[in-house]
């Protein structure tokens, strides 16, 4: 059975689908006001991963994702560029898709824009005020009574009488309590803004997500996740909107991605000390950079760091040598029975424990090595074994000889010229002339070319 540590709840329970073998899934997307980061790439890797091995598995899944398109920080940096809200906003969106693509982030089957929902946000914003959650300010915004909604503070663990006592002193004129939240806002001079009953204006951040999750998804479903940053005050936000707006429980399990840190600081826009999915990929393979955030529990903390990224370099090597020592799969077939299939399920039924189920694909891996060295026929089911399981976390998909030999950097030898001194070192070993053939094993290592000897000759790949 599937366990799912909900954050509701503070547990890890049995996962029961409002319908069998269906689940309806939201999580939180991106604010795209500038390029993504790696705190972003961890939440897409994880419920990407977590889609994808619940596919496997046989579950119907509506996978949507949101994207915010107006926002404060969106004005803000659009009029900073010098360029409307949408033109920045459709590069942004185009650059994201971009880097999921990089990371084998399959898109989701649904992405609405706040823009596009702009009746519905309206629509719930004047139910919440109709059935007295909500009101309109003298300032022309509409804010939400906290103090009305009964539960408000469940999903985080919050008392109403402890916020209030912690509330800023310096409280808005306009709301009735410093907890109040804006639903609408009222349009400055200059900006971007949509007719409604209260004037022009632009919605707050938490009631897009309370829209459009209700648009594409119902009034409740199964499963709603997003980044370590969003359980309060956003999602916290969002039950209140929701149930107030809609009278039923909206989300079943609440799931929420770990942190990227960079020392002891969660990376972030705000802080500046992020850096974007692009700027890493320019020195790491993506898989590279897809597996170090997978080889984490999704729920934990994970320190980025080069060593960091090297060390998966390294794990992903050990996994392409295995499969570049089994030879062509494209006509392979058989099967190596249920054991490792069962250990991966049991790990990944478990919360989805990528960790565990690592440790399952590197006793796999093992196991082909001694098959290949031993000549054994079990070699290439256990090699499609490999590829089969990791595939359903979106790993270990490329052609081993192009992820082991990549594209030559600038200065680095190409393929032509490594098989080329190659075949001078074979022909040196043939002549029994083993100083030479050292000599260029020797060089080639110095370039960062790693040789390795089997019986259907030498296999190379770059460290």
């Amino acid at each position: 059975m599937l366990h799912i540590y909900n954050t509701l709840t503070n547990s890890k329970t049995v996962f029961t689908p409002i319908e069998p073998g269906k689940i309806r899934m939201y999580v939180c997307g991106v604010t795209v006001y500038d390029y993504c980061h790696i705190g972003h790439a961890r939440v897409m890797v994880s419920f990407d991963l977590i889609t994808r091995y619940l596919r496997a598995r046989g579950w119907d899944v509506d996978y949507v994702r949101n994207i915010t398109d107006v926002d404060d920080k969106i004005i803000r940096r659009a009029a900073e560029n010098d360029e409307q809200v949408d033109q920045l906003t459709e590069r942004m969106i185009a650059a994201m898709h971009e880097d999921e693509d990089r990371l084998f982030v399959l898109r989701p089957d649904q992405e609405p824009r706040a823009t596009a929902h702009m009746g519905d946000i309206i629509d719930m914003v004047q139910s919440l005020v109709e059935k007295g959650y909500a009101y309109p300010a003298s300032n022309g915004d509409v804010y939400y009574r906290v103090e009305r909604f009964a539960n408000y503070g469940r999903l985080t663990n919050k008392v109403i009488e402890d916020l209030r006592s912690g509330a800023r002193v310096e409280v808005e004129e306009a709301k009735e309590s410093p907890l109040d939240f804006v639903l609408w806002k009222a349009a400055k001079p200059g900006e971007v803004s949509w007719d409604s009953p209260w004037g022009k204006g632009r919605p707050g951040w938490h009631i897009e997500c309370s829209a459009m999750s209700k648009c594409c998804l119902g009034e409740t479903f199964d499963i709603h996740g997003g980044g370590p940053d969003l359980p309060f005050p956003h999602h916290e936000n969002e039950i209140a909107q929701s149930e107030a707006a809609n009278g039923c429980t909206y989300v079943h399990y609440w799931m929420h991605a770990g942190p990227v840190r960079m020392g002891t600081e969660k990376m972030s826009k705000s802080l500046g000390n992020f850096f974007t999915i692009r700027d890493v990929l320019e020195h790491y393979d993506a898989e590279v950079v897809r597996y170090f955030l997978s080889s984490v529990h999704y729920r934990s903390y994970i320190d980025y760091s080069e060593d960091g990224l090297k060390e998966a370099r390294s794990a992903l090597e050990r996994f392409y040598q295995a499969l570049q020592a089994a030879g062509d799969l494209s006509t392979a077939e058989g099967s190596v029975g249920s054991e490792y299939e069962e250990r991966f399920f049991a790990a990944m039924d478990d919360d989805f424990n990528t960790p565990r189920a690592l440790a399952v694909l590197f006793e796999l891996a093992s196991e082909l090595n001694k098959a290949v060295r031993e000549q054994l026929p079990i070699a290439k089911p256990l090699a499609l074994e490999l590829k089969r399981l990791a595939g359903m976390i979106g790993l270990l998909q490329q052609d081993p000889d192009a992820f082991l030999k990549g594209e030559a950097a600038e200065g680095e030898l190409d393929a032509e010229a490594i098989e080329s001194l190659i075949d001078k070192r074979n022909q040196a070993r043939k002549d029994r002339n083993f100083a030479e053939a050292d000599r260029i094993r020797d060089e080639l290592l110095e370039q960062g070319i790693v040789l390795k000897d089997g019986r259907e000759g030498t296999n190379w790949y770059r460290e």
